[in-house]
């Protein structure tokens, strides 16, 4: 459970009191000072830094932002603010919610190929020794031109025989190019098949794979909820600032 945000109780605080608010030590709050993560930091005559509620508040935005967003971008987005640079930080926060965005577009086109393919025959015809391109071109019934083209695109890669340079499909092969002769069959772009083969081939089978994007799409909504709340905080703050103007 977060720490609820506490009211300062003094113009001043201490490094150890932003560290005790956050649960970090305070080398940490050096380290976010140096990052830009914290406003200027103003020193007394002797050398002490002088941290208020700005730098307070600051923390607390840059703690629930990195929720959603990552520690990196977090800080990205709090440093560019603290430059000065308002748009550029609101420019900053579009750019991650759009990779979100396109992930999540990207799943769900994934989750549409798994469907197209669960509608094909069993593959019961498929021999489990290598074949060579005239014998998959058959198999498939395709000419050996169309699986050039695959392997052209990089969604092939048969082994190539030593001297005579005839290609050989792996069982795993004929799999792949029935899924790219299905999908192509069913309008798919190559460049939109080459994501579904990669991650076919990184699960291992259809059902793994639609395991995968379900969990996927579980941690992306939650990773949505994440950054709009940590948006709303970064609204705040800079309202605070003067950064945004009242609508």
């Amino acid at each position: 459970m977060s720490r609820p945000e506490q009211p300062a109780t003094a113009a001043r605080l201490r490094p150890v009191d932003l560290a005790r608010l956050s649960g970090v030590s305070t080398q940490q709050i050096r380290n976010y000072e140096e990052a830009g993560v914290l406003p200027p930091v103003p020193r007394t005559a002797s050398g002490y830094r002088v941290f208020g509620d700005a730098h307070r508040r600051a923390l607390l935005t840059y703690r629930a932002l990195s929720k959603g967003y990552g520690a990196v971008a977090a800080t990205r987005i709090m440093r560019t603010v603290h430059e000065g640079d308002v748009p550029g930080a609101l420019a900053l926060v579009d750019a991650e919610h759009a990779a979100l965005h396109a992930e999540r577009v990207s799943l769900r086109a994934t989750n549409e190929a798994l469907r197209t393919l669960a509608g094909e025959p069993p593959e019961d015809d498929v021999p489990d020794t290598d074949l060579l391109i005239g014998e998959v071109a058959a198999l498939l019934g395709v000419r050996t031109s169309t699986l050039r083209v695959w392997e052209a695109a990089g969604l092939l890669s048969p082994h190539r025989e030593p001297g005579t340079g005839y290609r050989h499909y792996t069982p795993e092969e004929v799999r792949d190019a029935r899924f790219i002769l299905a999908l192509r069959r069913n309008h798919y772009l190559l460049d939109h098949i080459r994501p579904v083969l990669e991650a076919l081939r990184r699960e291992g089978t259809t059902e793994a794979l639609h395991a995968a994007i379900t969990t996927r799409h579980t941690a992306l909504t939650a990773r949505t909820a994440a950054m709009l709340e940590g948006a709303g905080h970064l609204h705040t703050y800079l309202r605070s600032l003067d950064g945004l103007t009242p609508a």
